[in-house]
């Protein structure tokens, strides 16, 4: 696909640094670019060398010195001719080199223009090209691992495959329609339920994995509960390092659920603090408590935090009110307070819950990097140990593969009940559709447009 006009843009990050990369993408670039340069001749510049020179406005005074380097098509990142220009980071200097290609016949590319282009272009579909998108903003290392994995290309090929199969059978089917008064059959009822049960359990398990991928990309979520003043905002504090919820001696004080993350070992974790948990006639209090219960529930990860100086028979009591919200989640029993009281009598009792007990003063920091290792250890996401792991973080990509698995499920279902080949074809075909909706086989301008408007300008 070729484009009529030649776009610029800054690729950098706004503002005022060392260098700044001005990137220009056509069939006009080396034209354009050649008419605002002082140095030697693009046209005889091989393609990926570096070369020094000047930038000039339209009068030939020198804007920057700077280093031009060249990406002939189709082996740049658009698939288009694309000069990349470094120049000193000054915001005045930029406007300026911007300015000048415009002025010579470039356009300001949009957000996402440079990608939309590499992906009308073919050199990558659709989910590696949202994928680039998730690389930019990784706030972890797992989350980048992840996006670098889908950027490579490990999902487009697993859907590759699929979409393959199901072609070769829904050919097959299709071909028995051709030949229906003959009565012939060309794919094998009992081959087409195999393939089509092992198709049924990659979508599944990609499916499956978005809970995880969704937690790597936005933060994991972990929810710090417990009685009021318990010391659960001053446990947040500490874990943040920063005085990010008010810490008071008056019970009742967080009514409302604080939220923030921070990377450890290597996994961004989203903390909520939440409200303390007791019986209240205040309504605001009740509305943050009933908070609570509703961030436990999407948590992967409970603080359960307990005042070291409360009397034990509380805890059976505060369980029982958390108990249902704890299932398949990592519960660690945060013993706060050391410092204040003797915590033997609490820990014996804890022995008698599933649970992992930490023993930590907040305030004093003591046993905060214990805390965190075992934080760590609970965060620990199998699927990310793997290297060849395919692992979903995108919405559009878990929805369109919930579609594919409904269309496949029907498509079994037909073959159970000796389904006509042409109702069996139809689902089959709507199988591959989802699963070409994710590599942009199938896409419409809105989907396009949607996608790409979400990406910075100059990528």
């Amino acid at each position: 696909m070729g484009y009529l006009d030649t776009i610029c843009a800054v690729s950098t990050p706004h503002g005022m640094g060392g260098i700044a990369v001005i990137r220009v993408s056509g069939d006009n670039a080396i034209g354009i670019v050649q008419q605002r340069w002082q140095g030697k001749a693009i046209a005889e510049m091989t393609s990926h060398t570096a070369h020094l020179g000047h930038i000039v406005d339209s009068r030939g005074e020198i804007l920057d010195e700077a280093v031009l380097t060249l990406f002939r098509a189709p082996n740049s990142f658009t698939g288009e001719d694309v000069v990349e220009i470094s120049c000193h980071g000054s915001m005045w200097i930029q406007q300026q080199v911007v300015a000048a290609l415009i002025d010579a016949g470039c356009r300001a590319a949009t957000g996402g223009e440079f990608t939309q282009r590499a992906f009308a272009n073919g050199k990558m579909d659709l989910s590696q090209a949202e994928a680039i998108a998730d690389v930019i903003a990784s706030q972890s290392r797992a989350s980048h691992h992840v996006a670098m994995n889908q950027m490579r290309g490990a999902f487009s090929r697993q859907l590759t495959t699929l979409r393959s199969q199901l072609l070769q059978f829904v050919s097959l089917i299709e071909l028995e329609l051709d030949f229906s008064e003959e009565d012939v059959t060309f794919a094998d009822r009992e081959r087409l339920t195999t393939l089509a049960t092992n198709i049924k359990n990659v979508i599944d398990s990609l499916a499956h994995s978005y809970q995880a991928g969704n937690a790597i990309k936005n933060g994991l979520p972990v929810a710090i509960v417990g009685p009021t003043n318990a010391g659960k905002s001053t446990l947040l504090n500490t874990l943040l390092g920063d005085d990010r919820a008010l810490v008071s001696d008056i019970r009742g004080t967080t009514r409302d659920v604080i939220e923030d993350t921070v990377v450890m070992g290597g996994t961004l974790l989203r903390f909520i603090d939440t409200a303390g948990i007791r019986e209240s006639h205040d309504v605001i209090e009740s509305m943050g408590i009933e908070r609570s219960f509703k961030k436990m529930d999407e948590a992967r990860i409970v603080l359960w935090v307990i005042d070291a100086t409360a009397p034990v028979a509380e805890i059976d009591d505060f369980y029982s009110q958390i108990k249902e919200h704890c299932h398949d989640k990592a519960v660690i029993a945060v013993v706060n307070k050391i410092d204040a009281g003797d915590t033997q009598p609490i820990v014996e009792k804890l022995k008698g819950i599933d649970v992992k007990v930490a023993e930590i003063s907040a305030r004093e920091t003591t046993g905060i990097e214990q805390l965190k290792n075992d934080i760590i250890t609970a965060a620990a996401l199998p699927q990310v140990t793997d290297e060849n792991a395919v692992i979903v973080t995108n919405a559009r990509h878990y929805h369109a593969l919930v579609r594919a698995g409904k269309a496949i499920d029907r498509t079994l279902q037909g073959l159970s009940t000796a389904l006509s080949g042409d109702l069996l074809s139809q689902d089959i075909r709507e199988c591959m559709h989802y699963l070409g909706e994710i590599t942009g086989e199938i896409s419409t301008d809105d989907i396009l447009g949607e996608i790409f408007a979400h990406f910075c300008v100059g990528k």
